[in-house]
């Protein structure tokens, strides 16, 4: 007697599908990229595991251990990298509820890291189409409350100062002024890539009231911070 095996159909829909394999890909990240690297906080491997970063890239592996390309001729740093800034930046009190700015929105993702840990976000982004698509971004991510700004970055903004953590997503000469005058006195913390325009060492600046104490981390690279107190065009 012959049999005819019939294989049950697979009722699960293409979304369900596709929204597993990138909570698989985004555990791995976690855990292959960030954790496996010495970045042991709890509440940061959580929002890491959380926001999901593929609603942030347009192109490339959204989960890939590299940095990505985004319209404007920005980027949108690898996993590791934007880890490894946001864990040197954690303010003396921890993320919630701390003013946060950041320089460079880019795609939102950054941004979105800071919310899901409760910091009070303000970004500011000199490409009003990056700005705009990354508050839609963000928006439907349900992060709507960060507080997005186009304008120079290298200023800052100080109509939100202080701040208790300044998080720079792109590499100027020197660590503006401005930014510094921003930083919170109570131990403010600002991380940032510091170099030429091809090398930069990753930057890590603690106020206590009028004195700055200065770190050199790791070497990176980014792109250049365009404004008044960075490279000019």
């Amino acid at each position: 007697m012959n049999w005819l095996r019939i294989r049950p159909r697979n009722t699960r829909g293409a979304a369900e599908r596709s929204r597993d394999s990138h909570d698989a890909a985004r555990a791995r990240m976690v855990s292959h990229q960030i954790e496996s690297r010495g970045i042991r906080d709890p509440e940061l491997l959580r929002a890491f595991a959380t926001v999901a970063r593929h609603d942030f890239v347009a192109l490339g592996s959204p989960y890939a251990d590299e940095a990505l390309p985004l319209p404007a001729g920005q980027t949108i740093s690898q996993p590791f990298i934007v880890a490894l800034m946001t864990d040197a930046a954690r303010p003396v009190r921890g993320w919630r509820g701390a003013r946060v700015l950041e320089i460079g929105t880019g795609s939102g993702y950054q941004a979105a890291i800071l919310a899901e840990l409760g910091a009070r976000v303000i970004s500011v982004e000199r490409h009003p189409e990056l700005s705009e698509s990354a508050a839609r971004r963000l928006a439907d991510g349900g992060y709507d409350d960060v507080q997005l700004v186009v304008g120079d970055g290298t200023r800052g903004w100080p109509a939100g100062a202080p701040y208790d953590a300044i998080i720079v997503t792109a590499a100027g000469p020197s660590v503006p002024q401005p930014l510094l005058d921003q930083l919170s006195p109570e131990g403010g913390k600002l991380v940032m890539p510091v170099g030429s325009r091809v090398h930069q060492e990753l930057t890590v600046v603690e106020r206590r009231g009028s004195e700055y104490l200065r770190s050199g981390r790791d070497p990176v690279v980014f792109v250049p911070l365009i404004g008044e107190h960075g490279f000019g065009e």
